[in-house]
């Protein structure tokens, strides 16, 4: 009797040590990289701002009753944290199947939702580092004003979510290194700039407008940027039940992948 009462609470034990173990392992590696991980999106926001805040923005003049700069600087930080929280997911995961040792992690006792968890925290904790840097160097070229600290939070933690999930999908279906960049590539970067993050789509023709409802990033973008302008081209509210149904749709074919097996046991 003692035993099976012992049971669970041991799983539950060895459970939380294979997912700490997962989330160590990519907290140490996102800083033993930094140079690759943390350095690279300080140096390209800082081109950003440069360039479109300082030299093109002074002709703009301003947008959403704000200054260019400060108009553009939260889509800045969404888009770094979008491009980390994938980047990271997908490279760590797809090369843990390059490397072989998956296997370790497919053979252990750890069920395969918190693998999934396991790897999207890392994505998460590399996205979050990554926007605080973009933040602090957005800082220094404007004044960012914050409307609702919650929506901010809130935004950029599902944000990070559904992106780090997009990543370890593409992970598992990648055959060589070159898959893990067409996505990316021809994919996440165009809606990534087309997600209003140096502009407002109301100065958009009608076509294009409804032709931007369609791309999810211009939710999580103008949702991020509520929290701080209090400023939206879409409704919040759908905003975050698009983001949140996104997370929920793409955790649940994340772990069927895993379950199945598909692209894990070839």
């Amino acid at each position: 009797m003692n035993a099976s009462l012992g049971q669970p609470a041991s799983r539950s034990r060895t459970d939380w040590i294979g997912f700490q173990t997962i989330v160590l392992r990519e907290f140490n590696r996102i800083l033993r990289i930094w140079g690759q991980t943390l350095l690279p999106p300080a140096v390209t926001a800082t081109l950003y701002f440069i360039i479109f805040g300082s030299l093109i923005g002074s002709r703009i003049g301003r947008m959403g009753g704000y200054d260019y700069m400060q108009y553009i600087a939260p889509g800045l930080i969404m888009m770094s944290v979008i491009t980390n929280s994938y980047g990271n997911v997908v490279s760590s995961f797809f090369g843990a199947r390059f490397g072989k040792h998956i296997e370790e992690i497919l053979v252990s006792p750890l069920p395969n939702w918190l693998v999934v968890i396991g790897y999207v925290t890392g994505g998460i904790v590399r996205g979050l580092l990554v926007g605080l840097t973009v933040t602090i160097v957005a800082l220094c070229f404007t004044h960012l004003v914050v409307s609702n600290v919650a929506l901010i939070i809130a935004a950029v933690l599902i944000t990070s979510i559904v992106f780090s999930l997009g990543g370890f999908i593409n992970a598992v279906f990648a055959k060589n290194f070159d898959h893990i960049s067409w996505f990316p590539t021809f994919i996440l970067t165009p809606m990534t700039y087309l997600g209003g993050v140096f502009y407002s789509i109301t100065l958009l023709p009608s076509w294009a407008q409804t032709l931007s409802h369609a791309n999810p990033i211009l939710y999580m973008v103008n949702s991020f940027r509520y929290g701080f302008l209090g400023v939206s081209d879409v409704d919040v509210r759908l905003a975050f039940a698009i983001m949140i149904a996104f997370a929920l749709a793409l955790f649940g074919l994340a772990v069927y992948l895993m379950e199945k097996g598909i692209g894990l046991r070839d």
